[in-house]
């Protein structure tokens, strides 16, 4: 959870270096931001502290499983109170293969971005979290055939 904190210019300009390459060393970091390392280190513990930074991960490339799937799927739900929607979130968000749940505000009630292995783990998984489920209305799913950009980065106004 985020707790209020004041982003200095400083701030953005460590957490847009973090953006663009979170492995490189402190020294590096504090070199690229200007400042000295032990006010690298404590800016970035702050805003770690201050939950502005969610978690460090590593990029796997797709290419590394050649014959997996992205799928993007619509969900809209029959029952459309607060319990059913957040039922049906908390049984997707614990599935591995659901990278990401975005719970809408018009259209479908959910967008989810699946990676499977391949198209007989999408049927199980269908068949496990969409065809399983009577509040489940409809589905629609689209099947990536090529990744033209993946940028997961906030543009944060910083130089």
């Amino acid at each position: 959870m985020l707790s209020m904190i004041d982003l200095d210019d400083t701030d953005l300009k460590l957490l847009d270096l973090l953006q663009q390459d979170a492995a490189r060393s402190n020294q590096a970091l504090a070199e690229a931001a200007g400042i000295s390392p032990a006010t690298a280190l404590r800016r970035v513990r702050r805003l770690v502290e201050a939950g502005a930074i969610e978690r460090v991960v590593a990029l796997v490339a797709p290419a590394l499983r050649p014959d997996s799937l992205t799928a993007i799927v619509e969900i809209t739900l029959d029952r459309q109170d607060e319990a059913s929607r957040g039922a049906f979130e908390a049984r997707v968000a614990a599935d591995a293969a659901v990278q990401q749940c975005w719970r809408l505000a018009s259209g479908p009630d959910f967008v989810l971005v699946l990676w499977v292995p391949g198209m007989s783990a999408y049927q199980a998984l269908a068949q496990r979290l969409f065809t399983q489920d009577a509040n489940v209305r409809n589905v629609r799913a689209y099947f990536s055939a090529r990744r033209a950009k993946f940028e997961p980065r906030l543009d944060l106004g910083s130089s």
